[in-house]
């Protein structure tokens, strides 16, 4: 492609006629021959710095927020992030206008809405791709997840794909910091599903008024041909009074689409939904009220996308796990242990008020608390553990560069005053094996914060690990 095709995308275009681009490249350690490279001033670096290094490694030209003192051809813009987003969408052919693209943003539910979602399309015939914090499927092709919601030039490379394999429609979850990072500048959507918004990543986000204001950029600027809002959040109450033509869904607060007769088992739960005034009854796999609301959401979008009733009800009651959401990794001693990737105070209070109201001997919460991150939600998540289980394993979940003795002190801090029985164990493996070893009849354990993470992360490397698997290896 040609240097000028983009620098006119960028509202710039100099004399860079004849200059041909071969790749898109942010990272200075990875510059190839004839890229076009972004400059930005990031979080913690500023890629100008790199000048000399792109240029040895042979970029044809250059994309930055100031003029620098180079040989290559300079494009100067305003936002380089934002400009990344805006050059990868033409240099991979506007793949995402042959796609249909439906984003989920909120602080829990993105992943199981996406999978439900899926489900419903797949059930309805249609060529579904997913992509999250799980990877990115799609085609008969999966890819290793990396980030929820992917860098602009890698997603606009998969969009390219996706649009040559056939792919009609994409469920993608957009995080909160892809919406503060424009990376889905220039992107618009068919529909946009809010969940919810409670207490997470303040570690980066200033407080809970600026995490919110990222995640309603999602429904300004016409980004969205319908909103889909969870009417019982108020977040989502505020985004349904600016949104462009909003639906809502909810329990508690007037909604267009809610859910009556809901009736809850560990194995998963029913209730007859109220679409736009059609009654079904649904039937899900996965236990919890929280997965009603996630129900409800896809549905609702999934009406609005033309897909009938029966196909919704038929493609929701397929859906037989999403992996890490409240799955239940197995059975012991007639005990049941499920996985979660609750590690907000919300998403860990959600779990366990559902798995309280249906075990009939001991509840158990084994959890930590991810390093280098919020600290603020550490005694917070504590204090649930502690009022609605009868015993907490507090142990290691990614420490990263902090000290897992400090985390678990952080955590222990809001377990204290409860009164509650606890242990803590660092390490992950030993906790679990510990308290699956403490099941009898009746009882549940729930084993919360990765998910279904394969790795925890140790000062930087990112050793094999998953749940689920050592679950199962305990219990043979």
């Amino acid at each position: 492609m040609k240097l000028i095709q983009l620098a006119d995308t960028l509202g710039s275009s100099g004399n860079v006629a004849d200059i041909e681009i071969t790749g898109l490249c942010t990272d200075s350690r990875k510059v190839e021959k004839g890229n076009l490279f972004f400059c930005y001033k990031g979080e913690k670096f500023d890629s100008h710095s790199c000048m000399s290094q792109i240029e040895r490694a042979g970029a044809a030209a250059v994309v930055c927020e100031r003029k620098m003192d180079s040989t290559l051809p300079q494009i100067v813009v305003s936002d380089g992030r934002a400009a990344v987003a805006k050059a990868a969408r033409i240099f991979y052919g506007e793949a995402d206008k042959s796609l249909k693209l439906i984003a989920v943003t909120g602080t829990n539910g993105k992943t199981t809405t996406t999978y439900m979602l899926e489900s419903i399309f797949r059930a309805a015939s249609k060529k579904c791709a997913v992509i999250g914090t799980l990877g990115i499927s799609y085609a008969g092709k999966f890819i290793a997840p990396e980030l929820t919601t992917p860098d602009p030039i890698y997603l606009h490379s998969v969009f390219r794909d996706m649009a040559d394999c056939g792919v009609e429609y994409v469920f993608m979850e957009v995080s909160a910091h892809a919406l503060y990072f424009d990376k889905i500048a220039g992107l618009k959507f068919e529909a946009g599903i809010f969940t919810n918004c409670t207490q997470d990543h303040l570690d980066f986000f200033a407080d809970m008024a600026s995490y919110a204001a990222a995640k309603k950029r999602l429904f300004e600027n016409g980004r969205c041909r319908y909103s889909v809002i969870n009417s019982d959040d108020a977040t989502g109450r505020t985004i349904a009074g600016f949104a462009p033509s909003p639906v809502t869904y909810g329990l508690t607060n007037p909604a267009d689409v809610f859910a009556v007769d809901i009736v809850e088992s560990l194995e998963g739960v029913r209730f007859v939904l109220n679409l736009f005034d059609e009654l079904y009854e649904i039937e899900l796999k996965m236990p919890a009220m929280h997965n009603v609301y996630n129900a409800m959401a896809a549905a609702t979008c999934a009406k609005l996308m033309g897909i009938d009733i029966d196909t919704i009800a038929r493609g929701l009651s397929e859906l037989k796990c999403v992996p890490g959401r409240l799955e239940c990794a197995g059975r012991y001693n007639g005990a049941h242990i499920f996985v979660d990737f609750a590690h907000t105070p919300d998403g860990l209070e959600k779990s366990l008020q559902s798995l309280r109201k249906l075990c009939r001997g001991k509840l158990y919460c084994l959890f930590g608390c991810g390093g280098n991150r919020d600290k603020s939600k550490r005694p917070v998540m504590g204090a649930v553990a502690a009022k609605y289980a009868d015993f907490c394993i507090i142990t290691s979940d990614n420490p990263r560069y902090e000290d897992a003795y400090d985390i678990i002190r952080d955590i222990e801090e809001g377990v204290k005053p409860s009164g509650k029985a606890y242990v803590t164990v660092t390490d992950r493996e030993t906790a679990t094996e510990y308290a699956v070893h403490l099941l009898k009849e009746g009882d549940v354990l729930l084993v919360a914060g990765k998910g279904g993470e394969n790795y925890q992360e140790i000062m930087g490397i990112k050793h094999s690990y998953n749940d689920n698997i050592v679950i199962k290896n305990i219990i043979g």
